[in-house]
Formats: structure tokens, sequence, C-alpha cells
């Protein structure tokens, strides 16, 4: 069979799903194998080390770096007080004497009589690491996380900015090519993801960033209302680390796109479910894309024999196996651009194509009832 080897977004209804959780430095795992978990549980924390502050005590008491420790007040290891002496002279009158003061809250932790310099830490900082989605712990690794499984549906967006949320999933639109207003928004939204339809603005953002949304999905958006919502020009990065209290998920790309007709009456058919969003998306090497994660509720899965058939057994971290004839796919390049069609015929010889290039292409049956010749180079699969 003919297949063409492309990249591509995964949607699918149910699957299964294994999410790592690994604290950044060795710690605590406070969860077993099999336990069940809520996104919101603690599965692992630890401590990240204070900053390191340097202090001239010599040069702040004119003294020699050898008489350091004979005027210092605390030892190594010794806890201060932001503004609390740490090192004096002992003059013999005393209104001469010159006092060293901590900058920080925090521990002593080293004197250097070769140097004269002090280094101070400051206090470690808690890191708490949570399940992130719904579901059971299958593996536990000694001091660093955790591997939770869970049965959900899972789609990719194109593009996103914004770090993990969870919250109930809420449709505040009718169809899927509808705008997202401001009147749209009331204040019963506040914890929720919203289901938008083909786009929305900065005021609706502003709007649902007022009121207390967790999260926006919608089919696109202007790249200057992202700019205007971040106060800087995002350009080509890693993004989920922005600091703005909202998730929001690109699922066609910018500008006003329908949101895939599929891909509306998936999370339409979800509304109502706790739900995990990341917006986090790499565009260069090492590709990773903003996620949705709707889990199934436990006790549903173990009833319903149709979430665990063999299909769903793959996980999310497999690698496309190319497309091939009846496939689904999204049209990534105009005059076509987001159109979402099945494969008809996959032709092996060269074909020429508008800018007189030649190119290998393929034959995609649209979802309006059209027919279209595209190069392989400008579709993107979609894996259900």
């Amino acid at each position: 069979m003919t297949h063409a080897y492309t990249p591509g977004l995964k949607l699918s209804e149910k699957i299964r799903i294994r999410k790592s959780r690994n604290l950044p430095l060795p710690g605590d795992v406070i969860v077993g194998k099999g336990d069940i978990v809520k996104s919101s549980d603690i599965v692992a924390m630890t401590n990240l080390p204070g900053k390191i502050h340097s202090v001239n005590v010599v040069n702040r008491l004119g003294i020699l770096p050898k008489d350091i420790r004979n005027n210092m007040l605390k030892k190594e290891g010794e806890s201060v007080q932001k503004d609390e002496p740490i090192a004096e002279t002992k003059p013999f009158i005393k209104m001469f004497k010159s006092i060293c003061l901590s900058p920080i809250t925090g521990n002593i932790e080293s004197i250097s009589d070769v140097t004269g310099q002090v280094l101070l830490r400051e206090l470690p900082k808690p890191v708490q690491i949570d399940a992130y989605v719904d579901g059971s712990v299958i593996e536990v690794i000694e001091k660093e996380g955790v591997v939770i499984e869970t049965y959900a549906t899972f789609i990719q967006g194109i593009f996103g900015i914004g770090g993990e949320e969870t919250g109930e999933l809420q449709t505040v639109v009718n169809s899927p090519g509808d705008i997202v207003k401001p009147e749209d928004l009331k204040k019963t939204h506040k914890d929720k993801i919203i289901i938008g339809g083909s786009i929305i603005y900065y005021d609706a953002v502003k709007k649902a960033l007022d009121i207390g949304v967790k999260g926006i999905i919608v089919g696109g958006i202007r790249d200057k209302d992202i700019n205007e919502l971040l106060g800087y020009d995002l350009g080509v990065a890693i993004t989920g680390s922005e600091d703005i209290d909202i998730t929001i998920i690109i699922t066609e790309g910018f500008g006003q796109i329908t949101m895939a007709q599929k891909t509306f009456e998936i999370l339409k058919h979800r509304e109502g479910s706790i739900t995990s969003i990341n917006g986090a998306t790499q565009i260069r090497a090492g590709v990773v894309r903003p996620e949705i994660i709707i889990p199934f509720n436990r006790e549903k899965v173990e009833k319903d024999s149709q979430i665990l058939t063999p299909a769903d057994e793959s996980s999310i971290h497999e690698e496309s196996g190319g497309i091939s004839v009846g496939d689904l796919i999204r049209i990534i390049r105009n005059p076509h651009f987001g159109k979402i069609g099945k494969v008809k015929t996959l032709p092996s010889e060269l074909k020429t194509i508008e800018t007189e290039a030649k190119a290998r292409v393929l034959e995609v049956e649209i979802s309006d009832g059209q027919t279209a010749v595209v190069p392989r180079a400008n579709v993107e699969a979609i894996e259900t």
C-alpha cells in the first residue's frame, strides 16, 4: 500500500495515555504504585537550593582576611535573618565599631580567611509536582517521579501559550465557525476551560482573564492579540512559561479559521468533564504540541468495554507511521489552508504544481465536497 510520511496531530476520542511527572532535582515521591490520583494531588516534592549571595566582610569592617573568623558572630551552617549582624569589629572605643549585616534570610554557606568573603545561601524553595491528570500510578521512579496512566480523549493543538491548567470544560459558542465575543463570557465561567469557535479577539481574552477563566480552546487567534496580551513579541520560541493567568490553545492556526468539525464535536461531547491542558509549544527540533487531555471516569472505563479496544492501547508518544488512502489530513498552506479532508489518492510520480516546481502530491477529498491536488509537504496527518 502507498504511504506518505508527514508530520501529524493526534485527535483521539479514546486513548490510553501515560504521563511522566518528574522532579527537577532528586526528592521524595509521596504516592505508591497502584494509587489512584486526581489531577490536583501532589505526587512528588523536593527543595530547590536557594540563591547564593557573596558578602565582602573584610571590606565592610576594614580588617584583614586572616582576622575574619575572630570578628564573625555567626559560624558556617548557622541560620541568619535579613539585616541581622553577622560580623562586627571589637574596637577599644565602642562608638567606632563597624557592623556587617546579612542581606538575606538564609544560612551561612562558607567563610573564607583567604578572600575575606562570606557566602550566604537563601532558604531552599519547595517544589511540588502534581499529577496533572486523573489516573493511576503505574510506575514509581525513586526520588525522581512517577508515571501516571489514564484513559482519555486526547487532542493536540497547532499552537499554545501558558502552562498546565485543569478545569471543567464548557462550550461558549454554538458552532465551530462562531467568533467568541466578550458577551459570551459569564461569571459562571470562572475556573472553567472554555471551548470557542473560529477565533477569539483580545477584548474577549481580556474579559476571560478578568472573570478568571483558566483556559481557552479556539480555532484561531491573531498574532497581534497574543503580543498585546503578553506585552511583547513572542517570536519563534518555546512557549508554556508565559507570565499570564490563562492558557490558550489554538487548534487550527493564526487568523480566523473555523475549528475542525470533528474537533468541535469531540470537545462538545465531553463538555462538563474535568480537563487538563498545557499550552507548551516548540516548533523547532524536538517538536512539542499543546495538548488537551480529558480523562474518562474510572468507573465508566471499567464498565464500558468499548473504551478498551486494541486501537486505544497505543501510547500518545508513539510515532506516526505516515498516511495512506482514506486517512484524515489537514491542509496547512493556501489556497485551502485549514481545511480537513480524506486522502483520495497518493500518486507516486512527480507533478508540476502552481509554482511550476515538480513535487510529490496527493489528492484529497475536502469535507465540503471539493477535491484538491496538494503537495504532500503542505499537509499534516490527523491521527485518530
